[in-house]
């Protein structure tokens, strides 16, 4: 009887949660084309794709930020006698966006991100 040993690298990848959300959040970047990050990282474009949808899913563990310097699309009303206090901007489906100060207490900052999930 013949046998044949195969050697070398594991056939299927493992990837770390962390390499994962780096993956995603590279994916997410404005103007990211999903082809040269799987590229870049070696990685199946429907891989990415399906890892973008579970990061979608009800008790995923990370969501997209980017901080944003620009604060001359800001609203006048957040503007007014608060120019130094941060806020929360999210920009929603078709455009919408929603402004949440920082003074807002963290319970309801909570509620407001889960309904619209």
């Amino acid at each position: 009887m013949h046998m044949t040993v195969i050697s070398g690298p594991e056939r299927r990848r493992r990837w770390s949660a962390a390499e994962r959300e780096e993956i995603v959040l590279a994916s997410l970047a404005p103007g990211a084309v999903i082809a040269e990050i799987a590229r870049q990282f070696d990685v199946s474009t429907s891989l990415i794709y399906k890892w973008r949808r579970d990061a979608q899913q009800p008790g995923a563990v990370f969501v997209p930020a980017v901080m944003a310097e620009d604060e001359g699309s800001m609203p006048d009303v957040l503007r007014d006698g608060r120019a130094d206090s941060p806020v929360i901007r999210l920009k929603l489906a078709g455009g919408t966006t929603m402004s949440i100060a920082a003074t807002a207490p963290a319970r309801l900052v909570l509620a407001v991100l889960r309904a619209l999930r």
